[in-house]
């Protein structure tokens, strides 16, 4: 393993801030992972169940989370919990304020270094899940795709679902569970990946030092 990269032990979890804004972002150095979706896809039993720890606030009713939600892992990571999107039944005012309050983390947040897109695999992605993709895409953001509820089709279903949200999306998916924590080693193998490939970007910058700077006026 690359010299410095700190090991995360997925042991010791905790809510480090709730926002609305960017004042209110915590300020530290740890990688981000933002986990984006449609409300009440299951974003929050994806990190509860990543942690093994119920520090995610879970509901059965669509449009709950309605801040940003930065939760320390190890001190060394920080999962971000965005609010879901595509929720007709949200009040429109409320609805207003997510999509900035989304864009500008995912456009400005220096420490973001990657994106999980959730999504249900029980149904096609929906349009609202097609735009976030082909966004992410076209940012550049590092992404990949997570298919919950697994546990809802058989297993004989798994693969063909995959292949299909794959193909729409354009990103790589994996499939998980919160029932019986199917694809929990998977998803965990994607971040690591992810903290890996930014940790070495950093080197290589640091390495390179700063840009030179431009020539003086000629006399």
């Amino acid at each position: 393993m690359t010299a410095g990269l700190p090991a995360i032990n997925w042991r010791r979890a905790r809510l480090l801030a709730t926002a609305v804004k960017p004042e209110q972002w915590p300020r530290h150095r740890l990688p981000e992972v933002a986990l984006v979706g449609r409300s009440n896809v299951g974003k929050s039993s994806l990190i509860n169940h990543l942690v093994n720890a119920p520090i995610a606030r879970t509901s059965n009713t669509p449009g709950r989370t309605q801040t940003i939600n930065f939760y320390s892992v190890d001190d060394r990571l920080c999962l971000v919990d965005l609010p879901g999107y595509g929720y007709a039944k949200v009040p429109e005012r409320i609805r207003r304020q997510w999509a900035p309050m989304i864009e500008t983390y995912l456009t400005s947040r220096e420490n973001l270094v990657g994106i999980v897109q959730v999504v249900d695999m029980r149904h096609p992605p929906t349009a609202d899940d097609q735009t976030m993709a082909q966004w992410l895409q076209e940012r550049g953001l590092p992404a990949v795709a997570v298919a919950t509820k697994a546990d809802k089709l058989s297993r004989g279903h798994w693969r063909g679902r995959i292949e299909s949200i794959t193909k729409e999306l354009g990103l790589p998916a994996i499939s998980f569970s919160a029932v019986s924590g199917a694809g929990r080693d998977d998803v965990m193998r994607v971040l690591k990946t992810m903290l890996l490939e930014a940790h070495l970007e950093r080197e290589v910058r640091e390495e390179a030092g700063p840009p030179p700077g431009l020539p003086g006026p000629v006399t």
